[in-house]
């Protein structure tokens, strides 16, 4: 009865909204049309790339590129009601002298008047550089890359992976450092904005109380891009995203929402939310949303060396067991019905790795795969579990594991963000049986800026006092925040957990808090 008020719902706001998106793509159509002299009629009240450039989703023969017409970011934009013409200028070389495209694209009303190019055409494995420009304004200048031809020889690839963003808990020094380093790609694996309101005491402060509306999360999603650390790492490489719960809402799943919400209510935020998610992303036109949906579950594949599975672990799963609450695992957690993907995505997953002929396969998700029982110490109450991660879903775990085991997809690594907190784990048949079989490894990267629990220092106590009774838990540090920085040869995986000094001030310095290895054919993961 659920899905079937959503369905009513929906189908009556898609109609109007799909005429709006079709107009808007329409619009990059008749784009090239437009004759240079119409673009210096647009005026604008202030600068208007105050959210920086970004590129994204690279391919062999291109990349999508992104910015967004925002003067006045914070109060909706300040934009017109009209679509705005951009020029988009595209390089080999950072001062743009050797150009090797130059169009005219259009900034949609529809869509906030945000900007996704889909360049084709372009050399493969190959940095380029590029630059917007409108009402005789121009935008920062940013760098991307494509992505090297299907099977092309490898010998090295470096990415980073981040997660859970919290504005209100500190700076973005992680950024500040990663834009430094030397990466083919960033993963972002999902709560890129908190939807929560202000808190007073924080070190900086949200611009609204949480957010419901349209409006309330573009202004969030511009508070957040704001930031000129996250602003220099988007303008450095290209990225990849997939999304956790904060982009609409804390714990929610499908369309069950954390708070007392209609189910006619939470689909229009979810609505919403997905809508503006799309705006502020550099992806491609396939994953425009759609009323309350969104295809954002995808493979990026690197030469012949490494492919990512890109999970979406929220919209389509169930609502989480045992009232969403941590302790035992209560019968639902061990439904065969419970799913964190559903069963297309699931079998999509699957059929992508059964068929890979790369080196490394990675799954990028949301939340911790392994299990771990925090109650196997002396300071919480036995078997006690979290049904939001994957424990609260154990069958469909195990479906996934039994697949690894039996038909070995080369060296299968899954990469996780959610828990504010940086953990290795060996993925065993049996995660009560240490002398069971390892059939992958789990990377769990620390937040950018959100703390680990009230007290980060009792919370990690609690999961410390745990570790004996998980032994396939490596590695576990929650006092320190980051990203994880990946260098991938034919050989070796090795994964650095890269922490700054601290959040709590606009500039930090960084180190590497730990390094862990895989080898090739040889699943899991130990110290470098």
């Amino acid at each position: 009865m659920k899905r079937s008020l959503v369905e009513r719902l929906l189908s009556t706001r898609l109609q109007r909204r799909d005429l709006l998106i079709g107009g808007a793509l329409t619009g990059l159509i008749l784009a090239r049309q437009w004759p240079r002299c119409l673009l210096a009629q647009t005026k604008f009240t202030d600068y208007p790339f105050t959210l920086g450039v970004a590129s994204g989703e690279p391919l062999p023969d291109g990349v999508v590129l992104w910015t967004r017409l925002a003067p006045d970011p914070l109060n909706g934009g300040g934009m017109p009601t009209e679509d705005v013409a951009v020029i988009y200028t595209i390089a080999t070389d950072a001062a743009l002298q050797n150009v090797v495209r130059q169009d005219t694209a259009i900034a949609p009303a529809a869509l906030g008047h945000s900007v996704h190019i889909e360049v084709s055409g372009l050399e493969s494995d190959q940095d380029y550089w590029y630059r917007f420009e409108a009402g005789g304004e121009t935008s920062p200048i940013g760098r991307t890359q494509t992505a090297p031809a299907p099977g092309a020889p490898i010998g090295q690839f470096r990415f980073a992976f981040a997660s859970c963003q919290n504005y209100q808990d500190g700076f973005y020094t992680a950024y500040q450092n990663m834009a430094e380093e030397n990466l083919d790609l960033v993963i972002h694996l999902g709560d890129y904005i908190y939807e929560g309101g202000i808190n007073s005491e924080a070190v900086r402060q949200h611009n609204s109380p949480e957010i419901i509306t349209l409006e309330d999360y573009r202004n969030r999603y511009a508070l957040y891009k704001s930031d000129p650390n996250l602003k220099a790492a988007h303008a450095a490489f290209p990225w990849t995203f997939t999304w956790d719960d904060h982009e609409v809402d804390d714990n929610y799943a499908g369309f069950t929402p954390e708070d007392d919400q209609s189910t006619e209510a939470f689909a229009q935020r979810r609505a919403a939310a997905y809508q503006v998610y799309y705006e502020h992303m550099p992806l491609r036109a396939s994953s425009i949303a759609r009323g309350a949906f969104l295809q954002l579950y995808r493979r990026l594949s690197f030469g012949d060396l490494v492919s990512f599975n890109l999970l979406d672990t929220r919209q389509y799963r169930t609502d989480q067991p045992c009232d969403d609450t941590f302790g035992i695992r209560c019968e639902e957690a061990f439904s065969p019905a419970a799913t964190m993907t559903g069963n297309r995505q699931e079998n999509w997953l699957r059929s992508g790795l059964n068929h890979s002929n790369v080196r490394w396969n990675v799954i990028a998700q949301q939340t911790m795969f392994a299990q771990f029982n925090f109650g196997d110490s002396q300071l919480l109450p036995s078997d006690f579990f979290n049904p939001d991660q994957w424990d609260g879903y154990v069958v469909q775990r195990n479906r996934l594991i039994q697949f690894l085991q039996a038909r070995k997809p080369s060296n299968p690594i899954l990469i996780t963000g959610d828990i504010h907190s940086s953990w290795v784990h060996d993925i065993k048949t049996d995660f009560d049986n240490p002398e069971s079989e390892t059939v992958g490894a789990e990377f769990v990267g620390a937040s950018i800026s959100s703390s680990f629990g009230d007290d980060e220092a009792e919370s990690s106590a609690v999961v410390t006092a745990a570790l004996p009774g998980n032994l396939h838990t490596q590695f576990f540090d929650g006092l320190n925040r980051g990203y994880v920085r990946c260098t991938v040869t034919p050989d070796i995986w090795q994964s650095d957990f890269r922490v700054v000094s601290t959040t709590q001030e606009d500039t930090a310095e960084v180190s590497t808090l730990a390094s862990f290895v895989v080898e090739n054919g040889r699943p899991g993961a130990q110290p470098a």
